[in-house]
């Protein structure tokens, strides 16, 4: 199995160098390089292309929400997946990061375990969140739904199965949940997440559910 390679972006260099430490000493994970700022982390991405790039937010020039919109927009890191990591968890941030492109969200207290195991999942193109962001990520979108409805110019290409399978997903369900309560095979469940992504040009699940709120279907 191919490592997963990782560029790790804080400001804190103890922080930094800590995570380079936990990642060159995991079996199945390598560390394509580090950076200290946003604009050091585009330009990194853009020379090592890394499986996973871990996004700290307040960073001095370029902070990690604009760098995290730079890397999802790169036209050679389209395979790349960011994963924020911080300290802070307000709702702005959480919203905007997804918003930008971001896989993933934790905190900087989540276990080392636990971090290992989101690098995993992003890189896999899943989608991650720490349960307490879940909670801010929903209410921030029941409201930012309630003010405004934006829809994606592609939504009208989605089936009705579809829309139920993207609502669904934006409930924070997975294939195995959404099977369940449609009553389908989870082999078509995940074939109709994947099509509704397609359709909506969506990069993975986390901007799925960005799309989802915005265009009015949860």
């Amino acid at each position: 199995m191919a490592e997963i390679a990782v560029l790790v972006v804080d400001d804190q260099e103890l922080v930094r160098l800590g995570l380079v430490a936990l990642l060159g000493n995991e079996p199945g994970f390598r560390v394509a390089g580090q950076a200290a700022d946003g604009l050091g982390a585009v330009q990194e991405a853009a020379r090592t292309r890394p499986d996973v790039v871990l996004m700290d937010i307040r960073m001095p020039g370029i902070d990690g929400l604009e760098a995290t919109g730079r890397i999802a927009a790169h036209p050679d890191l389209a395979d790349t997946r960011v994963l924020v990591l911080t300290t802070f968890e307000r709702d702005e941030f959480v919203f905007e990061a997804l918003r930008r492109g971001a896989s993933g969200f934790l905190l900087k207290d989540t276990p080392p375990a636990r971090l290992l195991d989101a690098i995993r999942t992003v890189s896999d193109g899943g989608a991650l969140l720490a349960p307490s962001v879940t909670r801010t990520l929903i209410r921030e979108f029941t409201e930012v739904s309630r003010r405004t409805v934006e829809p994606h110019p592609h939504v009208d290409l989605l089936t009705e199965r579809e829309r139920e399978v993207v609502t669904l997903v934006a409930r924070g369900m997975s294939n195995h949940e959404i099977a369940e309560a449609l009553v389908l095979s989870p082999a078509t469940s995940r074939t109709h997440v994947s099509r509704a992504m397609t359709k909506l040009e969506a990069r993975d699940r986390a901007q799925l559910v960005v799309f989802a709120y915005q265009s009015g279907l949860a």
